[in-house]
């Protein structure tokens, strides 16, 4: 049952329409901000710049550099999480279009970070407008959060956000593109470096030293057929391991190398962990026959403020059951907008709730704008009718959730 009635739901849809330019000129705005990981200052300004001219209750940017501007002040802890730091460009003459000019073409906006994830900022700007002005506040304090660094850590923001800041919400939507879909989970993942050592000597006698890259090969051998054995689940998909780096220490081109370095990105299903996934690699290292040391680095690229908050590179499996309240809270939300059952599915890619659900076992449900088969890419893209319903969607979520 919907916690709204039909006219709020006509007055919900009616303003999402109504500044739906309002919307779309506030992306434009914000992507035309360059702000890759731990480069966010300028465009966190302007959405807290945004959030005061809608008249958001408190608009408060911490330490690392997150914003949260608050709405409300009830029993209920409820987050709305985006992240506003983009990866690169790469090679600009990819682009079909200027990946900052935000171009409007045929109702889709094209640019870097549109759906990932600029895009449902946006949206959720305009939610906090619109439950202000049209009554839709109840028994909830709600967060529309911009968050920094996902890009580089997912979740590392959201790791100080309970830790330091102190809020702990009762539910987090994840705005992540899902294509307008529920979701409700998605593979962890966790970096692991693996490096070997020789003895170095010049090259015209090999034989005197000890090469470290020939070392390693048999070890890349070994992961490369690991891959193939690891679980596979039913909802999440398969866990995956790759060699994705590899790099060595060597006095010159022309003297054997004593050091050896890869770094594997290995993706977790259901039941994979950090402990299992060292000792798979230790198991592939002694398969190999050879000594190798196996470590999970560790993050702590200073945040735009300069504060540096340390994290191991891992970032635990997540999922909910159907039936959790809040995807059936995400779920109802959806079809009292949209007079239909929504598709309830699951993430490819990683997102921030790996620390809120992975870590802290505070349920996420995830709606977003945009397909995530653009994330990344040269054709990153949002179509303006998603950044509309997304709105709709975030201005209803909190009330429908606290009356489930």
């Amino acid at each position: 049952m919907s916690a709204l009635s039909p006219e709020q739901i006509q007055a919900v849809h009616d303003a999402a329409k109504q500044y739906e330019p309002q919307i779309v000129k506030f992306l434009q705005e914000i992507i035309a901000i360059p702000s890759e990981s731990s480069e966010e200052k300028e465009v966190v300004a302007r959405i807290a710049q945004e959030m005061e001219a809608v008249g958001f209750d408190e608009v408060i940017i911490d330490p690392m550099g997150n914003l949260m501007g608050r709405i409300g002040n009830g029993s209920k802890i409820i987050a709305i999480d985006t992240h506003v730091d983009t990866v690169g460009i790469g090679n600009i003459d990819e682009w079909a279009r200027d990946p900052y000019a935000a171009t409007l073409e045929d109702g889709i906006i094209y640019g870097r970070g549109t759906s990932d994830q600029k895009g449902p900022m946006a949206s959720m700007v305009y939610a906090g407008k619109m439950i202000k002005e049209l009554d839709l506040l109840d028994d909830y304090t709600l967060y529309m959060v911009a968050t920094v660094q996902e890009e580089d850590c997912d979740g590392l923001c959201w790791q100080y956000i309970v830790n330091e800041v102190g809020i702990k919400p009762d539910v987090v939507v994840i705005t992540e593109p899902t294509n307008l879909n529920v979701y409700r989970g998605h593979r962890g993942r966790m970096e692991i470096g693996v490096t070997t050592t020789g003895k170095s000597c010049h090259a015209s006698a090999p034989e005197r030293g000890d090469n470290a890259i020939y070392k390693m090969k048999p070890i890349i051998d070994e992961i490369e057929k690991l891959s193939d054995e690891l679980r596979d689940d039913d909802f999440l998909g398969k866990g995956t391991i790759a060699v994705t780096y590899i790099e060595c220490d060597t006095p010159s081109f022309n003297a054997i190398p004593p050091r050896c370095y890869i770094h594997l990105d290995r993706r977790l299903s259901r039941g994979e962990n950090e402990e299992s996934s060292v000792n798979e690699v230790k198991e592939a290292v002694k398969r190999a026959g050879v000594e190798a040391e196996v470590t999970v680095p560790m993050y702590k690229r200073p945040s735009y403020t300069g504060l540096e908050y340390e994290t191991k590179k891992y970032f635990p499996t997540w999922v909910l059951e159907e039936d959790h309240i809040a995807i059936q809270a995400g779920a109802k939300t959806y079809e009292a907008l949209f007079n239909e059952k929504p598709f309830i599915d699951k993430w490819v890619f990683s997102t921030n709730a790996v620390s809120i659900t992975g870590m802290y076992d505070i349920p996420s449900v995830g709606f977003g704008p945009g397909n995530e088969i653009y994330a990344h890419t040269v054709d990153e893209q949002m179509p303006v009718d998603h950044l509309i319903k997304a709105a709709a969607f975030y201005a209803t979520f909190a009330k429908q959730y606290v009356n489930m």
